[in-house]
């Protein structure tokens, strides 16, 4: 049995391809829009299950077009610090208020995309660029552990790992390819919390295999964009839908506390 409300498909549909293309890697964080997209017709852990099978679905995909590719010293760092978040997320899954959350990663990601955007500007009235920012340890626990934990939550892991990742000014091929290997493992590990949380009946799991060629087409769609833009435009346009995004979050918490 699957769902059949045509207003659900209406949301579904393009809520995947712009998964698949920002896996692909071009978009940056517009995967985070994603779950909020599908929450319009459905409450958001319905939308987040539905969405987990289809994001492990195009990690393969992700995974196959960047094989080789990641930074590995990153990843060592960021994967056991969002393995703390998961484990922190599906402790309290029941007793969070989505509402903050949203507002926290919301003014997080508008606040790191607006300081971006500000020493950008004076980089350029001063004819210098903006140094890249070295790996740290104790920064890549914390952001790690969010990126886990916000991803477990609503699939809102981008915000936080690229605060830590962007100001690395990593080759862009090298920066997609680490974010592709880091939200495979998060979304796999991610499944067995999610099945024990009862999250995966068969009404969720039917869904999520109609939806799934969309979203692998869209995958492809964006490893083809990925390859035919340079890296001035995919940095900016990275930080373009981190912004975008953390718009939408901080709106979507106000909302519903506000109730307006």
């Amino acid at each position: 049995m699957i769902l059949t409300d045509p207003l659900f498909y209406a949301a579904a549909i393009p809520a995947v391809v712009v998964a698949g293309v920002s896996k692909g890697g071009f978009g940056g964080g517009l995967g985070i829009m994603t779950v909020p997209m599908m929450a319009l017709v459905l409450s958001p852990p319905q939308a987040a299950a539905i969405m987990l099978p289809i994001l492990c679905a195009i990690d393969i995909v992700g995974l196959w077009a960047y094989r080789g590719q990641g930074d590995r010293r990153n990843l060592q760092l960021l994967l056991v610090a969002a393995v703390i978040g998961i484990a922190i997320g599906a402790l309290t899954f029941r007793y969070l208020t989505a509402d903050a959350l949203r507002i926290i990663l919301g003014v997080t990601a508008i606040g790191f995309t607006l300081r971006w955007f500000w020493q950008s500007y004076w980089a350029r009235r001063s004819g210098g660029a903006i140094a890249a920012a070295p790996r740290n340890a104790p920064r890549g626990l914390f952001w790690g552990t969010l990126s886990g934990y916000t991803s477990f939550i609503a699939h809102a892991g981008g915000p936080p790992l690229s605060v830590y990742l962007l100001p690395q000014r990593l080759d862009k091929t090298v920066f997609q390819a680490t974010t592709v290997v880091f939200f495979a493992v998060v979304n796999y590990v991610k499944l067995v919390p999610y099945a024990l949380l009862d999250m995966f009946p068969a009404t969720n799991l039917a869904t999520s295999a109609v939806l799934m060629p969309a979203a692998i087409l869209g995958t492809f769609a964006g490893v083809w964009l990925h390859k035919r833009v340079n890296d001035r435009l995919f940095y900016q346009v990275c930080y373009l839908f981190t912004f975008l995004t953390g718009c939408k979050l901080l709106f979507d918490g106000v909302a519903g506390v506000v109730k307006f």
